[in-house]
């Protein structure tokens, strides 16, 4: 007999083949149509996701409780979501044309001339805007780079994801620590970039940081490995103008001359989050962080739901 928990994995597996199967040969604004109706159904239900996205605006927006402009925001931010989910599951009917032309980028000429001169660099980013999009629009600019990706359940889903993102030139490494680790550091100092997501801690080993005024936990790799290959660190921001994808490279997060490894780790991802706060605050609407991020809300924490 099959279990409750094999089950769900099941349903969840044949919902994102039907994604990559028939949503990306869906008229594509019959599509748009379905997916902003998803999102605003599962506002309207209010479960447990967004109640979590809106405790996380909380701090965004400076508000000591839900009100009317937090709820709209949040609505807007399924939209936003959905958005992703959708272009996600078109995106390889999307030609070279499409994916450089409709990308506004700002400040990535730092970024090619670091990569030209053999230097490897690390692009770290928040879950912002379309960043598997941005990440096909890297490859076609003529930089293919290397990610890591979260063991999901089934392993068939996981495999579904590897799939896509090689599929449009991108390296996927398995989330499996120092395994990850050491080659990610090859990959820098063979002069290539390797892009993560680092908004959000996973390992339960992240570095703390100030973080719209509270203490966060995010992930320390991107620092650690500027620190081990010499490779430059990159912060990047995302977000949406209406039917372009727009991203800003930001400035290259320096390396402290004074510090421990440790002290060099905090400081730098202290700037990562100092970076993220600013594009965040600017773009609040295509965050998509449905997850605890403060470590108030986490078991045990000051604004855990009880």
């Amino acid at each position: 007999m099959i279990s409750a928990s094999a089950a769900r994995d099941e349903v969840m597996d044949a919902a994102y083949a039907l994604g990559w199967t028939v949503v990306r040969k869906t008229p594509e604004r019959a599509a748009r149509l379905v997916f902003a109706g998803l999102a605003d159904r599962t506002w309207q239900r209010h479960g447990h996701g967004v109640r979590q996205l809106e405790r996380n605006l909380l701090r965004v927006t400076g508000k000591d409780a839900v009100d009317d402009e937090v709820r709209i925001l949040s609505k807007k931010v399924l939209r936003s979501y959905f958005r992703y989910w959708l272009e996600v599951f078109r995106l390889p009917e999307y030609d070279r044309d499409r994916i450089l032309g409709r990308m506004r980028v700002t400040g990535h000429e730092k970024l090619f001339a670091t990569l030209d001169s053999g230097r490897g660099a690390i692009l770290a980013l928040p879950h912002m805007g379309n960043y598997e999009q941005a990440g096909a629009w890297l490859v076609h600019s003529g930089y293919p780079f290397t990610t890591v990706a979260e063991r999901l359940k089934p392993e068939s889903l996981f495999d579904r994801f590897v799939e896509f993102r090689e599929g449009l030139g991108m390296e996927v490494l398995p989330h499996k620590g120092a395994s990850a680790f050491g080659r990610l550091a090859q990959r820098l100092r063979a002069g290539r970039p390797v892009c993560l997501v680092v908004d959000r801690d996973l390992t339960d080993s992240g570095v703390e940081v100030k973080f719209f005024g509270e203490t966060a936990k995010m992930p320390a790799v991107s620092a650690a490995l500027a620190i081990q290959t010499g490779a430059a660190l990159f912060p990047v921001t995302l977000w949406y103008e209406g039917e372009y994808w727009a991203a800003r490279v930001h400035e290259e997060v320096p390396v402290p001359g004074e510090g421990v490894r440790q002290e060099k780790i905090q400081a730098m991802t202290q700037e990562l989050a100092r970076v993220f706060e600013e594009g965040i605050a600017a773009h609040p609407e295509d965050w998509h962080m449905l997850q605890k991020v403060w470590v108030a809300d986490l078991p045990g924490g000051a604004g855990a739901p009880r």
